[in-house]
């Protein structure tokens, strides 16, 4: 065993050798974006609130389309979402599929609803909603949480994890390189830089990923092809009298068995429509690019735009990290806990290195340096929507409630630096990422999301077709969800999956309650507390119903 260990890690690390035309491919590209940040800092007006956070509402619906996509398509997302399809197959893109749906709510019916509010974020428009400050404040916090724990340092982790493994640089050195650049433009030039320099992106993050996915597909035999080896995907070493390094039977089926699936179909239809509407109707990184367009009609277009692109990533992520899985079994599929180890740092599973894997063994040399390239605009992209998200939660909603009479500079200097904070805080958050759930990216990331948003988007759907819903109702239909929520989540921690050959000690509530079946489940709760709270407290009066 030790002696196939040893091969498998000294073909990584052959791997892991850049050409002077890549590194020069990346340095060109870091060049272009850094000009192109300038560039938009310089015509961006920073002076005030609504030119630094929403671009003077004057973007246009194509970069706002493109914004839409690369501020969600991070490196989070090429690195998860890869490895939980080599590990199980096509069913998650159904995460990106159902996004599609969402996208053209926000542009229909949410969007309207926060221009009318002239609001510049979601938290503000449920503070003219209901009156009152605590929930604009708590959904401000949660909101940061969230960012940190499922965002922030997933994109970290898995950014540097990529190019540890293509530069063989230290995880904590890539990150803070990354950070510095990422900050020069987020921090200078605002909203405006961030989705000029996004649409920039999404272009080379679209064209680099469709070239490896033709490379894979040609390098397996097209879809057949796929089918046939990833059936077959089996490494050398696995663990006696176990199931586990067995492919999955339903690999290439979207809609899985309601007990016994990975994903089953009424979670991926239902439960995943409540996580969807909280990330793409709800969440301030998104809304915040749609708020940022000059008229409503260019509003929908960027959800038009960003929608069609979101059919994209099942063919070029998913799709790839299936390849990858059938090339390269020993590695991405390894299922003993010492080989998992040797060759990814994690026992509980290699499948977060699909994508970085077939870059590295498929990609022609300049080509590859390109794909490095592809994940650090990803990376970029999602660093940048969420730092300046993150700022302007923080400034407007929390800050302004204590500094009442903040001038417009003192906000945005407070949002700058509470930039630096967050990526501390995420920073420390990487080694339990790193042990989490089964070592696939993607899974932690929407478990997560499922105990802590689902009580925001019961909240938001009723604030916007209930009127009689009122401000003690949505409070404490928001502590009761984030109690339970919160329940959840710390047993998730407590009791991580077990790696393969393990006994699974975990309760019932864990092993056979999917996630996405708990998000229903607490989205729904939610909103009979809110709703009979609501029906024994005094109305908003109509006069004061702003919105």
């Amino acid at each position: 065993m030790m002696k196939t260990e040893a091969v498998l890690h000294a073909a990584l690390s052959s791997e892991s050798s850049l050409h002077t035309y890549d590194i020069v491919a990346v340095v060109i590209y870091f060049v272009f974006v850094i000009a192109v940040g300038i560039w938009a800092s310089i015509r961006a007006n920073r002076g005030t609130i609504g030119g630094y956070f929403l671009a003077g509402r004057s973007m246009s619906w194509w970069p706002i389309g493109a914004s839409l996509m690369s501020s969600n398509v991070g490196s989070g997302l090429f690195i998860g979402l890869a490895g939980t399809g080599a590990a199980g197959g096509l069913a998650v893109g159904g995460f990106e599929w159902n996004a599609t749906f969402l996208l053209v709510a926000l542009g229909w019916i949410f969007v309207p609803v926060y221009i009318a509010a002239g609001v510049v974020t979601t938290p503000q428009y449920l503070k003219k909603r209901f009156g009152g400050e605590r929930i604009q404040v708590y959904m401000s916090v949660l909101s940061l949480i969230l960012y940190i724990f499922t965002k922030i340092s997933t994109d970290i982790f898995s950014g540097a994890l990529f190019i540890q493994m293509a530069l063989g640089w230290n995880l904590y050195l890539s990150t803070g390189i990354l950070l510095v650049v990422t900050a020069i433009y987020t921090i200078t030039g605002g909203l405006t830089a961030v989705i000029y320099t996004d649409a920039l992106q999404t272009v080379i993050m679209v064209g680099g990923a469709l070239v490896l996915m033709f490379l894979g597909f040609q390098k397996v035999g097209w879809y057949p092809g796929l089918q046939q080896l990833y059936s077959q995907a089996l490494p050398n070493v696995t663990v006696p009298n176990t199931t586990c390094h067995l492919p999955r039977p339903d690999a290439f089926h979207m809609l899985r068995d309601p007990v016994s699936g990975d994903i089953p179909w009424p979670g991926i239809i239902f439960g995943l429509t409540v996580l969807a509407t909280w990330c793409w109707c709800t969440d301030q990184v998104i809304v915040q690019r749609s708020l940022s367009a000059k008229n409503l009609s260019h509003a929908k277009g960027g959800s038009v735009l960003g929608g069609y692109l979101k059919i994209l990533p099942m063919f070029f992520i998913v799709m790839p990290g299936m390849i990858s899985r059938a090339l390269y079994p020993d590695e991405v599929g390894c299922v003993d806990p010492d080989v998992c180890q040797r060759v990814c740092g994690a026992r509980v599973g290699c499948s977060n290195i699909a994508y970085p894997k077939l870059v590295m063994a498929l990609m022609p040399i300049g080509l590859r340096g390109l794909m490095i390239a592809v994940i650090m605009a990803a990376l970029m992209s999602s660093f940048t929507s969420i730092f300046n998200s993150s700022s302007t939660l923080f400034a407007i909603d929390v800050w302004q409630r204590f500094r009442r009479r903040a001038t417009e500079q003192e906000l945005m200097v407070v949002g700058r630096v509470f930039v630096v904070f967050l990526v501390v805080v995420s920073i420390l958050w990487i080694p339990i990422i790193q042990s989490s759930s089964s070592g696939q990216l993607f899974d932690y990331i929407q478990s997560v999301t499922s105990y802590l948003a689902p009580p925001v988007t019961a909240l938001f759907l009723l604030a916007i077709f209930c009127r009689r819903v009122t401000e003690p109702g949505a409070f404490w239909g928001l502590m009761f969800g984030l109690g339970v929520g919160l329940l959840r989540m710390i047993l998730e921690f407590s009791y991580p999956a077990p790696a393969c050959g393990e006994v699974d000690r975990r309760p019932a509530v864990l092993k056979d309650f999917h996630y996405l079946y708990f998000a229903l489940l607490l989205c729904g709760l939610t909103a009979i507390v809110i709703v009979i709270i609501s029906l024994c407290t005094t109305p908003i009066p109509e006069e004061k119903m702003l919105v």
